[in-house]
């Protein structure tokens, strides 16, 4: 790891902490290799989300907690109104978790990596 970090969008967490690599372009691993993976607080509480909507079975602090010891994921330091303010201008889309995360990334100006087409689409700094 440079020392560089990256933001992980909410699905390549549930993919990382389910070992589906399969799923991850050879460049998006090498870019969790090379950089400290990072997670913005939204994708914490969109896991916690999708946890009591039934589509994950695993609580969301485990997962976290596990990547932490496993790649070395690291929590988004960014403060909240800033993150806020750059969500602001990402007038692309109404998902709120998608805003608040592409956010994070944008205030910390680093890469996201991500496979959703329309953040890559849409989000400068999205990288797949």
């Amino acid at each position: 790891m440079s020392g560089t970090p990256i933001r992980l969008d909410t699905h390549v967490v549930v993919w990382l902490y389910d070992g589906r690599l399969d799923r991850f372009s050879d460049r998006s691993l090498r870019l969790i290799d090379e950089q400290v993976p990072t997670i913005s607080p939204m994708v914490e509480l969109e896991l916690t989300y999708l946890h009591e909507i039934g589509r994950l079975t695993t609580l969301p602090g485990a997962m976290v907690n596990d990547l932490e010891s496993r790649i070395g994921l690291q929590r988004s330091s960014e403060r909240f109104d800033a993150v806020v303010a750059a969500a602001a201008s990402l007038s692309w889309t109404r998902d709120a978790f998608d805003r608040l995360i592409a956010g994070d990334a944008s205030a910390a100006a680093c890469e996201l990596l991500t496979k959703d087409r329309y953040i890559l689409e849409h989000f400068p700094l999205a990288v797949w």
